[in-house]
C-alpha cells in the first residue's frame, strides 16, 4: 500500500513537471503570449530548470529543444525509480534498460503531450460556448487553432455548431489507445531485464 502511494506521489510530481514543460513548447510553438495568468504561471514553474538547460540545449525548428529534453529526462527519471522500486533492482542501468527506460520516457511524454492537448481543446470548446469572452479565452483559441484548422476545413459547422474539437479529441483518444498499448509492450521487457 505505501509502494503504490508513493508511486502515484512520484507519477503526480513527475507528471506535474512534464505538463508544465510541455505547455511551455506548445505555447512558444503556437507563438502563444505569456503575458497571461496561465503563461506567466508555465514561466515561474518551468524556469528554474529551462534557462539553465538552454545553455547545453538550443532551441532549433521554432521549438523550444530544452523544454523537451527536460520533459523527456523527467519521465526517465520517473520510469527508472519505478522501475527500481518495482523490482527491486537497478535494472535500469544495463543498456538495454537504460534504452528501455528512455523509451517508455518517449512514450510517457507523447502520452501527457496527448493529455495536455486535449485539455485545451476542452477548454476552449467550453470557453467557447459558456463565456467566449473570457479573458483566457484568446490564449486557448490561439493554442488549438494549428490542430484545429484542418478539420475545420473537412467537417462544416452543423446548426452553427463547430463538431472540429470532438474530431480532435476522438483522434486523440485514439493515438493514447496506440500509445497505451506500445507502453504495455514496453513494461514486461523491463521486467524481463531483472
Amino acid at each position: 500500500m505505501l509502494t503504490q502511494l508513493l508511486f502515484q506521489i512520484l507519477d503526480w510530481i513527475f507528471g506535474f513537471i512534464t505538463m508544465a514543460l510541455l505547455a511551455r513548447v506548445l505555447m512558444q510553438w503556437v507563438r502563444a503570449p505569456f503575458r497571461n495568468p496561465l503563461g506567466q504561471f508555465v514561466m515561474a514553474v518551468t524556469d528554474w530548470a529551462v534557462i539553465p538547460a538552454r545553455r547545453l540545449v538550443p532551441s532549433a525548428l521554432g521549438l523550444d529543444l530544452a523544454s523537451i529534453v527536460l520533459a523527456v529526462l523527467a519521465q526517465a527519471m520517473f520510469q527508472g525509480l519505478l522501475l527500481g522500486i518495482s523490482v527491486g533492482s537497478p535494472a535500469a542501468l544495463a543498456p538495454t534498460g537504460f534504452v528501455a527506460v528512455i523509451l517508455l520516457a518517449l512514450v510517457a511524454v507523447l502520452r501527457i503531450g496527448l493529455y495536455l492537448l486535449m485539455g485545451v481543446v476542452i477548454i476552449s470548446a467550453l470557453l467557447s460556448w459558456i463565456n467566449p469572452f473570457a479573458p483566457l479565452a484568446p490564449l486557448f483559441n490561439i493554442i488549438t487553432r494549428p490542430f484545429l484548422a484542418p478539420l475545420q476545413r473537412i467537417i462544416p459547422p452543423i446548426g452553427g455548431v463547430d463538431l472540429s474539437p470532438m474530431a480532435l479529441l476522438l483522434i486523440l483518444q485514439v493515438l493514447l489507445t496506440v500509445l497505451a498499448s506500445v507502453q504495455h509492450a514496453l513494461f514486461p521487457t523491463l521486467l524481463m531485464l531483472r
